[in-house]
């Protein structure tokens, strides 16, 4: 009985040893990332991958967590959470000056930026001239308008011109039916679609067919620089499991937005737009790039030297600034 007894406790306590490595080994490699808005068709690779295992393939334990009323940038830049999803024009003014964030840019989620003006159809705001005389929502931002500003007068336009109406729009929809603004600037794969399964006829331009130099990238994940100085090989292998969720997006968009729905279930009421959004994203995530994820170093810099030649921040950024290639898979 005591030599039973003895054999019973050794191994409670090799179990108890290997919970203990099992349960620091998950620790060690617990990941959390913040989004940048609510779930959308932006995020989808990165519940994919962790539906279909990617991140569990990789030893991974990944937590994906809304945006705090700050942003994601500062809970990264802070080290409370290692990954997140943000913008590059959102990044520029927290890239420079003494209390610039330490964050980078390490893979980028669209290829290409896909904003632009969407209006009522057959109001004469096909083009950026059309805005003159018009009402448009404006956040106020020295970017935003400068940007309107840039690409209404390579159309012959006048940017004085404009009614700049405070923007409270959170439907866009709604917000064209009504006729509370005649222009809205919108990311097209959700907005738009929104009003094409509304069935609200409209007219659009993107920034980036007007001015090359708008072709930023948006939205991106960042990382925090201290932690991917220090787990450079963690920092891959999540980077290479989000990689197979896009591309898995890009190539399957009804099976990716149903696991998004599943993911997040108060999407389902509106399963039409997700569908939609997803088929129009599944053709953006990679577009011409050689790989998901990939950028590329003359549109990032170019963006950052316009906003350095317009004099848009505090400082100057050094335009090659906050981004890399060097944690996506081969």
């Amino acid at each position: 009985m005591k030599k039973l007894i003895s054999i019973m406790i050794s191994i409670l306590l090799v179990l108890s040893l290997v919970g203990c490595n099992a349960t620091n080994k998950k620790d060690k490699n617990k990941i959390t990332i913040v989004l940048d808005w609510t779930p959308n068709t932006n995020h989808t690779g990165i519940y994919v991958a962790q539906k279909m295992g990617y991140f569990e393939e990789a030893g991974l334990n990944v937590e994906v967590v809304q945006p705090p009323e700050g942003g994601a940038e500062m809970l990264v830049a802070s080290g409370k959470a290692q990954f997140g999803v943000s913008c590059q024009d959102s990044l520029a003014p927290a890239f420079v000056g003494d209390s610039s964030i330490p964050v980078t840019a390490v893979s980028a989620i669209l290829q290409h930026n896909t904003s632009g003006i969407i209006s009522r159809a057959g109001e004469g705001i096909d083009t950026p001239k059309g805005l003159e005389g018009k009402k448009y929502a404006t956040w106020d931002a020295p970017v935003e308008k400068a940007t309107i500003k840039d690409v209404m007068e390579a159309d012959g336009g006048n940017f004085d011109l404009v009614e700049l109406i405070p923007s409270t729009v959170t439907d866009e929809v709604s917000a064209l039916k009504s006729k509370s603004v005649d222009a809205i600037w919108i990311y097209y794969g959700w907005a738009g679609i929104a009003c094409q399964v509304a069935g609200v006829e409209t007219d659009y331009f993107e920034f980036a067919d007007i001015n090359p130099v708008f072709d930023f990238y948006t939205p991106v994940i960042i990382g925090n620089n201290s932690w991917l100085e220090k787990n450079s090989k963690t920092a891959k292998a999540f980077v290479e499991a989000i990689s197979k969720g896009y591309t898995y997006a890009s190539e399957n968009p009804k099976e990716a937005a149903d696991i998004l729905m599943d993911a997040a279930p108060e999407l389902k009421s509106n399963s039409e737009l997700v569908y939609k959004s997803q088929e129009y994203l599944s053709k953006e995530y990679i577009a011409d790039a050689n790989k998901w994820g990939e950028f590329d170093a003359k549109r990032w810099s170019a963006f950052y030297e316009w906003l350095n030649e317009n004099n848009l921040l505090e400082d100057k950024i050094d335009p090659m600034h906050g981004f890399t290639n060097e944690y996506l898979p081969e």
